[in-house]
């Protein structure tokens, strides 16, 4: 064990955390504490970066009209998803994939404009500054849930549209909503597990060794 190691409640913690969350959709309202929204934006501030460049943006969406009007953009993509799924279609409309009428908060995360000025990193790999915001996304999202909150990631937007709606700069990018709040309780499993839309693989299928395809 090496002695930069956490305390065993500590690891067991960190784990936990990892193990128990969930992408939630179901919301009870309530609020989120100003002091504990402020330590989940600075734990996803303190994601790692490619090059240290940042490119995360936070907008926080307090005004009901335009949550109403977010709403709506993802309502419009939840209907185009499912005529793009064909025989799907009528089995994705049956799910719940958003919360964002009932959720205590509401978050847009963007890339940031102007991410072209850093090479760093990104030269022949210009999506890290989405791996990055990635990063950033986790990190809020397991203390969320070690705060005993639920996150749900919501894609089902068109980007240019939500853009527009909120005054970005051209070059910057809305790639996910966060619904944030207070649940009733925890999947036990992923949603789309419980829903039967699909079944997780395990790390064994995922895990190569040397040289793709090889198993360990």
């Amino acid at each position: 064990m090496s002695q930069q190691a956490f305390s065993e409640a500590e690891r067991a913690a960190v784990y936990r955390a990892i193990a128990e969350r969930r992408d939630m959709r179901h919301f009870c309202g309530g609020e989120v504490a100003p002091e504990v929204l402020a330590r989940l934006l600075e734990a996803a501030h303190q994601a790692p970066s490619v090059g240290l460049m940042q490119p995360w943006r936070f907008v926080r969406i307090t005004r009901p009209d335009l949550r109403q009007s977010i709403q709506a953009l993802v309502e419009e993509e939840r209907l185009r998803t499912a005529e793009a799924l064909g025989e799907r279609g009528e089995e994705f409309l049956r799910l719940k994939v958003e919360g964002i009428g009932d959720c205590a908060e509401l978050l847009v995360v963007a890339l940031m404009e102007g991410r072209e000025a850093h090479v760093f990193g990104r030269r022949t790999l210009p999506e890290m500054d989405l791996a990055s915001m990635a990063c950033a996304i986790q990190n809020l999202w397991l203390a969320a849930r070690a705060e005993g909150l639920g996150l749900g990631w919501v894609s089902l937007f068109e980007p240019q549209a939500l853009a527009e709606l909120l005054a970005m700069p051209s070059g910057s990018k809305p790639l996910a909503l966060l619904c944030l709040g207070p649940v009733t309780a925890f999947y036990e499993t992923p949603m789309l597990v419980q829903q039967g839309w699909a079944e997780p693989r395990p790390l064994s299928e995922l895990l190569f060794e040397n040289r793709w395809g090889e198993r360990p």
